[in-house]
């Protein structure tokens, strides 16, 4: 029996394709446990999913082969969230609002906040909060 794996991913929908039943093809035709995090579908125009799936590595690559065929783009390195370091003051306003500890000060003495970004479950939390914008959407 294969190894069970979760991957990040972000499918990117063009405004033709927002119709269609792919997520109960990767659960039903490919085996695949789906979790959506993030989701902006509709048919007027381009969309977006920032999902885990977990399944083979084998049903996964021919679920996106799948996915592909609709002319999805698939992004494999699940970044719905960027933390602009430059902006960010270490205030820690968002760790407090990040339900994961995707934002976290490790160090007391330095209070720096440090981004897990693999930790991150998009909520998009911590864009609200932020009073210097050091968080944003990727979309």
């Amino acid at each position: 029996m294969s190894q069970m794996v979760t991957k990040k991913l972000m499918l990117f929908f063009p405004k033709c394709e927002c119709e269609k039943p792919i997520i109960y093809h990767l659960v039903k035709d490919h085996n695949l446990l789906v979790n959506v995090y993030r989701a902006k579908v509709t048919p007027e125009e381009e969309g977006y999913l920032v999902l885990d799936v977990t399944g083979s590595e084998d049903d996964i690559a021919r679920a996106m082969e799948f996915v592909r065929t609709f002319d999805v783009v698939v992004n494999y390195t699940g970044k719905g969230v960027i933390r602009d370091d430059d902006n960010c003051t270490h205030c820690g306003v968002c760790v407090g609002h990040c339900p994961t500890g995707a934002l976290q000060i490790e160090d007391r003495a330095t209070r720096e906040v440090v981004y897990h970004e693999a930790d991150c479950i998009e909520c998009l939390a911590c864009i609200r909060v932020c009073p210097f914008a050091a968080c944003a959407s990727a979309f």
